[in-house]
């Protein structure tokens, strides 16, 4: 007679527990033993098949005799990121973060930041701006390169009238790394207030701190075009072109330049080569963490599903 497949695995749950109360598993013991090796296998199985249920059993039931074990928590964490459920995450990722080395820190505070961050966008989308911010301080506190978390928190003052708490967020996150996204908020918040210099120092800054980002280097460009300093932005698309000579980003601009000043023939030959090389007035994005690329910068891969990892795709 032929088990049922819920049957058989009770029943093979059943005899792996077994194996795991009779043999014990020492408490503290840097190496993993027999049973705790096979718990944790089976667990990694049943997650991989989609028996979140079932993971999730295993692994509380090996912390029940080894309750700081650091791959036991990670998976539960990791089970609880995947449904969402964020309240859970937090208490787990907080008794990881209780158990791991200095060298090991840094991985390990990216996943509290992403965790609280998640938290204050349940709260955005329940309506509660107030509730959010809190949550979004803890990410930033956590990770200070979490970019997600500092335009968050920026866009939460931002929705509750305080913008000059909303640009100081963004600056002070901008100055710990000068990535597209936040200098795009502050361009925008200058330009509310009618700073064009402050505009144009913001990326001149940055460029200086990244030579090698040529998005930035696109970006004073624009600012440029957008005030009407067309010399000045045409040299910096120019400069650009000699090292990313295949960017149809770089040629469109150079035929708006060209357009504004009335010349039509050059600008026509831009717009041209633009359309030859690819449609996209916007500098691609690639994942560190997949390679996947994407047109424009989210909080989050769509293909690897991880957060802060995309970066202007490099010349």
């Amino acid at each position: 007679m032929t088990l049922p497949v819920s049957l058989r695995s009770l029943l093979s749950l059943g005899l792996t527990l077994k194996s795991f109360f009779n043999l014990g598993a020492t408490p503290g013991s840097d190496a993993d033993d027999a049973p705790t090796s096979e718990l944790l296998r089976r667990a990694q199985e049943a997650r991989r098949l989609g028996r979140h249920d079932e993971a999730g059993t295993l692994l509380r039931l090996l912390l029940q005799t080894r309750r700081d074990h650091l791959g036991a928590l990670r998976g539960l964490r990791d089970l609880a990121v995947e449904a969402e459920r964020w309240r859970e995450a937090l208490d787990v990722q907080q008794r990881v973060l209780g158990g791991v080395g200095s060298t090991e820190r840094s991985p390990e505070t990216e996943w509290l930041a992403t965790i609280y961050y998640e938290l204050g966008r349940a709260e955005i989308a329940r309506g509660n701006a107030g509730g959010a911010l809190g949550h979004f301080r803890s990410a930033v506190r956590a990770d200070r390169s979490f970019v997600p978390a500092a335009l968050a928190l920026g866009d939460a003052y931002e929705s509750s009238g305080d913008h000059r708490e909303a640009v100081r967020t963004w600056e002070r996150a901008a100055e710990v790394l000068p990535a597209l996204s936040l200098l795009a908020r502050l361009e925008r918040a200058y330009r509310q207030e009618g700073r064009p210099s402050r505009m144009i120092a913001l990326y001149r800054v940055a460029i200086d701190r990244a030579p090698d980002d040529l998005a930035l280097a696109v970006a004073l460009g624009r600012v440029f075009l957008e005030l009407e300093m067309l010399d000045e932005a045409a040299d910096q698309f120019e400069k650009v072109e000699v090292r990313a000579p295949g960017s149809p980003v770089v040629h469109a601009l150079l035929g708006v330049v060209f357009e504004r000043r009335g010349e039509t023939r050059e600008a026509f030959e831009e717009y041209r080569r633009a359309l030859q090389l690819g449609h996209a007035f916007d500098w691609p994005y690639r994942c560190e963490g997949c390679g996947a690329t994407a047109p424009a910068w989210q909080d989050r891969c769509a293909q690897c599903r991880r957060w802060n990892t995309l970066r202007p795709v490099r010349a």
